[in-house]
């Protein structure tokens, strides 16, 4: 993608997609999906997995930021302050939502455009606040922060332990040998444990069968892993689409 493309994408963002830009305002895939035979080892899918990877920092932000501004707003209701701050709240949340809108579109090759523009109608700062407080795409993006923080923890799990387990597996017969070398195992240990019967129980594999065996349950998870991550950051663009869009 060209530098002018980026700006203007940029622009787009902004401004929520108004103006004399002649694209469609509706979502837009910017990539295309590489073949399930060739995603383990396209820059699409680690664009992915950085995505899943990195959303966990960021939602722990919009998340922390969006409890913490809507608690002191709901307790300072009464007085003058907590309507100051749960418009801040709105701004704040339009302003994690066109980062989200960025990653997605840089990361997910998905360019969502943002929402309208607030309108104020009533001149003045309670004008201002009034118009912030109605913001329907503001509640949507602060609505986003919270229910999305614990499906960014569990895309972080799932994501890095299936991405390592199954390469860690694959590559099992290049380092297999370590073992012997340098432990007093014979292999990998899957088990060892002594029964009631004082009988010790030791399974390692270190035989061929089970090497070649190894290696290829963790090719199979490696594959496995492209669609499971499609999978989850499916779920962020449907939830960008309805929550950060127009």
């Amino acid at each position: 993608m060209s530098s002018s493309h980026s700006m203007e994408d940029r622009e787009w963002d902004v401004l929520g997609g108004h103006g004399g830009d002649p694209r469609p305002a509706g979502a837009r895939r910017t990539g295309q999906r590489p073949a399930a035979w060739r995603a383990p080892f396209s820059a699409y899918y680690y664009r992915e997995v950085g995505y899943a990877l990195s959303g966990l920092p960021v939602a722990i932000a919009g998340f922390a930021v969006s409890i913490t501004m809507f608690c002191f707003g709901l307790g300072t209701f009464v007085t003058v302050l907590g309507l100051p701050v749960l418009a801040g709240l709105t701004i704040v949340a339009r302003g994690f939502g066109r980062l989200e809108r960025a990653r997605v579109r840089g990361m997910l090759a998905l360019d969502v455009p943002g929402p309208e523009p607030v309108r104020q109608v009533r001149p003045g700062n309670w004008g201002a606040i009034t118009a912030r407080l109605a913001d329907g795409a503001g509640w949507k993006a602060v609505l986003y922060q919270v229910v999305m923080f614990p499906w960014a923890i569990f895309s972080f799990v799932v994501t890095l332990v299936f991405l390592l387990l199954g390469w860690v597996l694959a590559l099992y017969p290049a380092y297999h040998w370590v073992y012997r070398a340098y432990t007093p195992w014979n292999g990998f240990r899957l088990f060892d444990y002594r029964d009631s019967d004082g009988v010790q129980h030791v399974y390692e594999i270190q035989a061929l069968w089970q090497i070649v065996g190894l290696s290829v349950l963790g090719v199979l998870l490696v594959f496995l892993t492209t669609q499971l991550v499609r999978g989850l950051t499916n779920v962020n663009r449907a939830a960008v689409r309805g929550l950060l869009g127009r």
